[in-house]
């Protein structure tokens, strides 16, 4: 896939994250967007590291979404850790 694939899938990513987990972030859409394409990378690097699976084969291939998704969900949850800013209920 291309650079600017990578992107595309990292920056939806990212917006998918967010509805996820709803909530107010210091930084805005920015910083959401690109925790969204450092996720994709992540979840890339993840899901051939402990699955053992290519699961960057293609832009329209199901693993491809699931793993950019997760990976920007694990640095959502982190950026949140790391900034203090926690939802209260």
């Amino acid at each position: 896939m291309g650079i600017i694939a990578w992107i595309i899938i990292g920056l939806l990513a990212g917006i998918i994250a967010k509805m996820l987990l709803p909530g107010k972030d210091p930084g805005g859409i920015i910083i959401t967007l690109l925790i969204g394409v450092a996720g994709g990378l992540l979840g890339g690097w993840l899901g051939k590291v402990i699955f053992g699976v290519d699961s960057i084969d293609g832009f329209f291939d199901l693993s491809t979404w699931i793993a950019a998704v997760v990976g920007s969900l694990i640095l959502l949850i982190l950026y949140r850790v790391i900034t203090g800013n926690r939802r209260h209920a």
